[in-house]
């Protein structure tokens, strides 16, 4: 595998890419009008569920459906949009509600990843969208990348950041993320249970002892900016609104075979990791990266899960403008 930044021809269609960002990279700026963003929008699905969703950004930008972490919600994005980077890069973020997860309805038992193309695209036809870019953070990868295989001809561009890999990749299982897919549901669902309450009745708590678990540079990033572990503290307990349901269920979902190869994927993928990542090993990337023919992977040596979204948001948005 070679290090280089992508080629940028036009018509040139390359194999894997691999670029390397070090301590001290910084990108331009740009400047846009704001959009007064919309919390709590519904759309209904023509199953008769219902679809969660919140616009960040403006009204007129760039389409970017945002698929959050595992738990998460649509209000997470900005936790990591802190400067309000849509807006000055004139893109529209779109933050969608997984089934089960904040204001979206449950699903039966079974869904696949490979139904969650199908919900994105009726929620894109009803805002008149006929194309837009996918960008799923952590557990929001794995969606993404269904997009990727199911509805490239609708997608300007997919990209993954901190993605979690299958279950069946080597050294996918070796992050925090997948302590709830690797539970049998038996203990799962009453663990669960013991997170939902302890978000929902001490999230000062939660917020202050988040960072024991994570890397370096995710914990150096909460003590510069403890408000950053107040908002995904509230993040989660959006997620857990409607019980744990959602989140259950997408642990199962995690467990298993996502129904599709990414070694299938043939439009181009965008993925960006932090070579310190505790919660998502660099693993899952580095397979990814191998697997998915069109790929162009970012490592970021000095950063963790949180802080390559949190540091590098502009360049990653660029990508997609």
């Amino acid at each position: 595998m070679s290090f280089h930044d992508g080629d940028t021809r036009a018509g040139y269609v390359s194999p894997t890419q691999v670029t390397r960002l070090r301590p001290g990279h910084q990108a331009g700026q740009a400047e846009h009008s704001q959009l007064q963003n919309k919390t709590d929008q519904l759309f209904t699905l023509t199953d008769g569920r219902r679809l969660g969703y919140s616009e960040y950004g403006t009204s007129d930008g760039t389409p970017v459906f945002y698929f959050h972490g595992f738990p998460g919600s649509r209000i997470s994005w900005p936790a990591f949009d802190h400067d309000d980077i849509a807006t000055k890069m004139n893109v529209r973020i779109i933050a969608v509600d997984r089934p089960g997860y904040g204001i979206s309805d449950a699903v039966k038992h079974g869904r696949t990843l490979l139904e969650w193309p199908d919900d994105v695209i009726e929620l894109a036809d009803s805002l008149s969208l006929d194309k837009f870019a996918v960008l799923g953070i952590s557990g929001g990868g794995p969606y993404a990348l269904s997009c990727a295989f199911k509805i490239p001809e609708r997608l300007t561009k997919t990209v993954v950041v901190s993605g979690m890999g299958p279950a069946t990749a080597p050294g996918s299982k070796e992050g925090a993320s997948w302590l709830f897919p690797a539970m049998p549901g038996i203990v799962r669902w009453p663990m669960l249970m013991l997170m939902g309450m302890v978000v929902r009745n001490w999230p000062e708590s939660v917020a202050s002892q988040m960072k024991g678990p994570l890397s370096s540079p995710d914990q150096e990033l909460l003590e510069a900016h403890p408000e950053l572990a107040t908002m995904i503290v509230a993040d989660w307990q959006e997620a857990f609104r409607s019980g744990i349901g959602g989140t259950h269920q997408e642990a199962t979902l995690f467990s298993r075979a996502w129904g599709f190869r990414v070694q299938d994927i043939t439009s181009r993928v965008y993925l960006w990791h932090g070579d310190q990542d505790k919660n998502v090993s660099a693993s899952a990337a580095h397979f990814l990266a191998d697997s998915i023919p069109n790929c162009h992977v970012t490592f970021s040596e000095n950063d963790g899960h949180l802080s390559i979204v949190y540091k590098h948001l502009e360049d990653i948005l660029r990508v997609i403008v």
